[in-house]
């Protein structure tokens, strides 16, 4: 529908949920108001008292639904991952591309760029986070440890000039040789974080310095704070940058999403997935990248050594996990699903239900079951 009117709904805005009428328009909210001003016979979708919530935006996932991000073809990042994101309430996201050979990041590339352009019933793939390949042997996580490189803004170029604008954001290592005189002749171009890290406190603040705005799923891979040497995470926590956080409670204990919340406060922290192939599928054998994965009790580790690698959480249980974790209703917590990983991108027009704003919303049961997704004003998920 190109317009239509949304009523009887309980419209996230302002951080509090009131009863509205939207009014959409060619994609993007038209009206927000008690009653809205439509054209007449404009269809309307009565929501029956149930939330109306922005979409879940995911800025760091590596697939789901049985499919890789660095083996997806275009079709296969809208038509299966994006597929099954809607499903989970998300409408927006980035392909978190594993550290690979240049060869495979440049094809990658090019499938995502060719999904950008696409539209159907999937969340809307925004662009590219690059995690590697300038990340620390000592922490590379499940990072490919032979394909790891010194930080190289050349490199950087290369894979910027063959994205043509898909690169949205990069994890980078502030001690790695040559990064954080990258970081400060990139970050003008693409948002920098910083993580798979063992970086002292100094370097971690001068690549802060030099333009990193965020910390990739902090906490993990990653140096933990000391009373005499506070590393990068102490550099994290007293900055103004983003903290991602993976809240599957494997990841990070309850009492440390609350404690990184409290630290950073609720406007800095960027509820993020991590998700891998194996999200939305039974245990099993799966891939990440060029890593052989174990996934048991829904907890993903590498076959070689049982490091923790990616997750198999969903957004919409994301959300769930968050309002028992912290005790919050939604009204609290979703901004780490919707405003904030918005802002951290800089998309004005995502995250929030407001004129003007791109008309990207889920529809939420009691229960913060996702019933309804809709994409561009285009509903692209409704549950069964």
């Amino acid at each position: 529908m190109e317009q239509f009117v949304i009523t009887n709904a309980l419209v996230y805005t302002g951080h509090r949920f009131v009863p509205r009428e939207v009014y959409v328009e060619e994609g993007r909210v038209a009206q927000l108001a008690e009653k809205v001003n439509a054209p007449a016979g404009c269809p309307r979708l009565d929501l029956g008292g149930k939330r109306l919530v922005p979409g879940f935006i995911d800025i760091h996932t590596h697939g789901a639904a049985g499919v890789d991000v660095n083996a997806a073809t275009a079709g296969q990042l809208n038509g299966t991952i994006g597929h099954f994101f809607a499903s989970q309430g998300t409408t927006g996201w980035l392909c978190s591309v594993l550290t690979d050979t240049p060869e495979q990041t440049l094809w990658c590339l090019d499938q995502a760029k060719a999904a950008m352009k696409e539209e159907g019933d999937w969340a809307q793939l925004l662009g590219v986070h690059l995690e590697g390949p300038f990340l620390a042997s000592q922490y590379k996580g499940a990072m490919p440890e032979h394909l790891l490189q010194k930080g190289s803004a050349e490199l950087f170029a290369k894979y910027e000039a063959a994205g043509e604008g898909a690169i949205k954001y990069m994890t980078v290592s502030p001690e790695v040789e040559g990064v954080p005189a990258m970081v400060r002749d990139i970050a003008a171009r693409v948002k920098v974080a910083i993580g798979h890290s063992g970086a002292e406190y100094d370097t971690a603040m001068e690549c802060i310095a030099n333009g990193a705005v965020s910390a990739t799923h902090t906490f993990n891979a990653m140096r933990l704070f000391h009373q005499h040497q506070p590393a990068i995470m102490g550099a994290v926590l007293e900055s103004d940058v983003y903290c991602e956080a993976i809240c599957d409670g494997r990841h990070l204990h309850p009492a440390s999403v609350r404690l990184l919340l409290k630290c950073k406060g609720w406007d800095r922290v960027v509820a993020v997935t991590d998700s891998i192939m194996a999200a939305g599928l039974p245990d099993g054998n799966y891939k990440l990248g060029v890593n052989d994965v174990v996934v048991e009790d829904g907890d993903a580790k590498l076959a070689s050594d049982g490091t923790r690698a990616g997750s198999t959480l969903t957004t919409g249980q994301a959300l769930k996990n968050l309002v028992k974790f912290t005790g919050e209703g939604p009204e609290k917590v979703l901004p780490l699903l919707t405003e904030n990983p918005a802002d951290l991108l800089g998309l004005p027009r995502k995250g929030r239900i407001a004129p003007g704003c791109d008309a990207d919303f889920v529809v939420l049961g009691g229960d913060l079951t996702v019933l309804r997704t809709i994409v561009g004003g285009r509903t692209v998920y409704t549950a069964e």
